[in-house]
């Protein structure tokens, strides 16, 4: 792609767009918590902004609590621990973040609306990065220093959205759970590169899993199936669905807080759609119904197959083509209940937006 149809701001400054990597090398080249999202609607405006912020603050957290080198790189940061720690714990860092974002974002519009054309939409990237050489000498930090403390990068890149329904995931079950699951940084997008050699070259798309039965998530997305059961379920309106249980792996097991995920969980009970956070099992595949991935690019995928190692060990030093693999194919295009919540999602994904018109 041509690097003049990006752009990147960093701390309020516009590079050159020839200057301006993928987003994918720029996160590999930065350490640091980031989050992605999209435009909507020729870049009017931008999906679930709010929620993008509030994810974004609490990986900072979550990365500074556990660890700080995945935040600041190979910086020297110890020195200032003790104030920085107190300033990141305020219940005002959420609302400093949202600031600090915000701020820059205001530098970013102009220059993405300028360029946007009729069915043109962008893929929005926020990474945060801790600069310690910032904090050198520093004894106490209030919020403003902690402002400066903190370097702020906008990536922004052409998106063509999907068409819901034309194309399926194909999934393949290879690695295990990420590293700081909680946290969404840009320390996974290196990690991640070490699974391609198990991905199939029909495959878009690998799923985690720490034993080989119960699946996480995929690389880059959630993963939802939705399993037959035995009771029916009748929605506040009175409409009844089938059999059916939408299940996803709990946070607890450890995977990324997507902000689709919740937004899934939250249709499904307003619905009526039963909903349990549970790890879909391989073992009982012949139960799945349909199944789907979520992402703040893609929304919500419909899901064509899936496929799992007869034998798990996933192995860096194997690759696709040494593995027997078992598939599971899914029924063409999406299924009912995907499609329900598909439209419900996007309906709460565009009308939570941040308007880029402004």
């Amino acid at each position: 792609m041509d690097s003049s149809t990006r752009f990147l701001f960093s701390n309020g400054t516009f590079l050159p767009t020839y200057e301006v990597p993928p987003v994918s090398s720029f996160l590999e080249a930065h350490p640091g918590a980031y989050t992605t999202t999209r435009t909507h609607d020729n870049a009017s405006c931008v999906l679930l902004w709010e929620r993008h912020l509030k994810r974004l603050a609490n990986s900072v957290k979550l990365l500074f609590d556990s660890s700080p080198k995945v935040l600041f790189g190979r910086s020297s940061w110890s020195t200032a621990h003790s104030s920085l720690s107190a300033s990141i714990k305020s219940p005002q860092f959420e609302l400093i973040i949202r600031c600090l974002v915000n701020e820059n974002m205001s530098k970013v519009k102009p220059v993405v609306t300028k360029d946007t054309n009729i069915g043109h939409e962008w893929a929005i990237t926020i990474l945060i990065s801790g600069n310690a050489e910032k904090l050198t000498g520093t004894v106490s930090l209030d919020e403003e220093k902690l402002s400066r403390a903190l370097d702020v990068h906008i990536h922004v890149g052409p998106y063509i959205p999907m068409v819901f329904g034309t194309i399926g995931a194909r999934l393949a079950l290879a690695g295990r759970g990420r590293i700081i699951a909680a946290a969404k940084h840009s320390d996974w997008v290196r990690s991640r590169k070490s699974l391609e050699k198990l991905r199939p070259p029909s495959v878009n798309e690998l799923l985690l899993s720490n034993d080989g039965d119960h699946i996480l998530e995929g690389s880059v997305t959630n993963f939802f199936v939705v399993c037959r059961r035995v009771e029916k379920s009748t929605d506040v309106k009175g409409s009844t669905y089938s059999s059916f249980e939408v299940q996803t792996a709990p946070l607890g097991d450890g995977v990324l807080p997507g902000v689709i995920r919740q937004l899934v969980i939250e249709v499904c009970l307003d619905k009526g759609i039963p909903v349990k956070e549970v790890a879909p099992s391989w073992s009982i595949h012949e139960c799945w119904e349909e199944a789907f991935v979520t992402s703040s690019l893609r929304l919500l995928q419909h899901v064509e197959s899936v496929r799992a190692p007869s034998t798990w060990d996933p192995s860096e030093s194997r690759s696709w083509n040494e593995i027997e693999w078992e598939e599971k194919q899914l029924k063409g295009g999406p299924g009912m209940i995907t499609t329900i919540i598909q439209e419900e999602v996007t309906a709460k994904a565009f009308a939570e937006g941040y308007l880029m018109t402004s």
